[in-house]
């Protein structure tokens, strides 16, 4: 009787932790009861590296998330919805780019405010895009253009 009981509790607790831990999970991936907000759009060359849920910063700090992405098939680029916070108002000369946290780290969507006094309106798009940076091709470029360093001019033999 004694261990039925104390394999009752183990199992409750087993399943609370489980509990506590989806809604942890929920509420880092975004999962939770939206939050008010308006929405962008970007279009950007390549997305390599962002996904549906990605975070949107400012200054380092989340203030959205990426809802949508999707192909366009007339200019072959991939347009992004972007959630943004209310009290989040960017200037209509505003930049997006995709960046990276690190070598080993995943991507996020990061936005450069500009300087205009005039802010972007709900739904409209931010035009000035940069896409993701393959490493991959940053490292090809590099390994191949080391054997194209100018000769020491100017030197005798």
């Amino acid at each position: 009787m004694a261990s039925e009981t104390g394999e009752i509790l183990a199992g409750t607790a087993v399943l609370g932790v489980a509990a506590g831990f989806l809604f942890y999970a929920s509420q880092i991936a975004g999962l939770g009861a939206p939050a008010s907000g308006y929405t962008l759009t970007a279009s950007f060359r390549a997305v390599d590296g962002i996904s549906i849920g990605s975070d949107v910063r400012l200054a380092g700090l989340k203030v959205g998330t990426i809802t949508d992405l999707r192909l366009n098939p007339q200019t072959f680029f991939a347009d992004a919805t972007i959630s943004l916070r209310d009290d989040v108002r960017l200037p209509e000369d505003s930049a997006i780019l995709i960046s990276s946290e690190g070598l080993l780290g995943g991507n996020y969507v990061e936005i450069l405010p500009g300087g205009a006094v005039e802010t972007l309106a709900p739904g409209a798009e931010i035009e000035d895009t940069q896409g993701s940076v393959s490493l991959v091709s940053l490292l090809l470029k590099f390994a191949s253009g080391a054997g194209d360093a100018p000769a020491n001019e100017g030197t005798a033999p």
